[in-house]
């Protein structure tokens, strides 16, 4: 049975629909899955166990130029790739204009279906078109957590009941000699994730200070990420505040962000996509939220991971409160 999924953006959602992707595994071991994904976030899902092929799609850039020769011929070399399989299920895990787009243009089998969602889920983008495109269109709960969402989606898409297992995200990680050298020395470190693509989703400089040096008395080292130049800058002003115990990290590609943070002791984060990696490789982890989302795109049953909210945020004393519940052992 092949399988696609078209899951696009944004990289919180892409990492919430990889606990399908394994369901999927579980439940048709002999299924064969394609996922359709923006470029930025191809490396990841190469990542997701059990995806056979990954499948470029650069929507967002070619609607900015589509009148151009140039995006027509890379319109038609996607899908060439596309359309190099026949699917008996493709499934629009998305639920916008551009991701129906997407799976329509997917080839089927003689017998095969393109599934959508049928309705909105709160909090989160939907666009009617995506429900006309498909052959059929699924009811959601209103209510339901995003990463349930594309579990439920595929499920019924699919035929099969869900469990009661934990969630599982299938995200593999590569260690090489270097890292392997260095793993000691990286496992007493703490990466901070302090940047998102919303500056009213993020914390207190003073805050991350005063945290750093709570988990320094400890014995922890900090471990500072960036994404673009604002947050490299935020990282450097850090680092100068908490001193020597404190690195910012080279700008990485989310494949090896995903293997260097799968060495170190845990993960203190806003609600961005990075901390979403992080639940994915069940890092001991504590996400912050200065709105009460967490219920959407929080950690969920994941024992060693907690979510704290607070408005207008959560006081180093919650989230200190937060992490002695998730922590491993102090480091040697």
């Amino acid at each position: 049975m092949n399988i696609l999924i078209v899951k696009l953006s944004s990289l919180g959602d892409v990492v919430h629909t990889m606990p399908a992707v394994q369901d999927i595994r579980r439940m048709l071991p002999h299924a064969q899955i394609d996922w359709v994904v923006e470029p930025g976030f191809a490396a990841l899902v190469q990542r997701c166990e059990g995806v056979r092929r990954v499948i470029p799609c650069a929507i967002r850039q070619w609607r900015k130029s589509w009148w151009r020769a140039s995006t027509r011929a890379l319109w038609q070399a996607f899908s060439a790739q596309l359309q190099l399989e026949k699917y008996d299920a493709v499934i629009d895990c998305q639920g916008l204009t551009k991701s129906a787009l997407v799976a329509r243009c997917a080839q089927l089998s003689r017998t095969g279906k393109r599934y959508a969602m049928a309705n909105r889920t709160a909090g989160s983008g939907y666009e009617a078109p995506t429900r006309w495109l498909a052959d059929v269109a699924l009811t959601m709960p209103v209510q339901v957590h995003a990463v349930q969402r594309s579990r439920l989606l595929c499920a019924q898409a699919l035929g099969y009941v869900l469990g009661n297992d934990l969630c599982h995200y299938g995200l593999l990680v590569q260690v090489n000699t270097a890292q392997a050298a260095t793993k000691k020395i990286a496992h007493r470190n703490i990466a901070f994730i302090h940047g998102s693509s919303r500056e009213d989703k993020c914390w207190s400089e003073a805050h991350w200070v005063q945290l750093g040096q709570q988990l320094m008395a400890q014995g922890y080292g900090i471990a500072l990420l960036h994404g673009n130049d604002d947050e490299l800058a935020r990282s450097e002003r850090l680092a100068k505040a908490l001193g020597a115990a404190a690195q910012v990290w080279p700008r990485l590609g989310l494949d090896a962000l995903a293997d260097n943070l799968a060495a170190c002791a845990g993960v203190i984060g806003v609600d961005s996509g990075l901390s979403h990696i992080a639940v994915a490789l069940d890092l001991p982890h504590v996400q912050l939220y200065n709105f009460d989302t967490a219920w959407r795109t929080g950690p969920v049953d994941l024992p060693r991971q907690r979510s704290v909210f607070a408005a207008p945020q959560p006081s180093v004393a919650q989230v200190w409160q937060a992490w002695q519940q998730v922590q491993p052992s102090a480091p040697a």
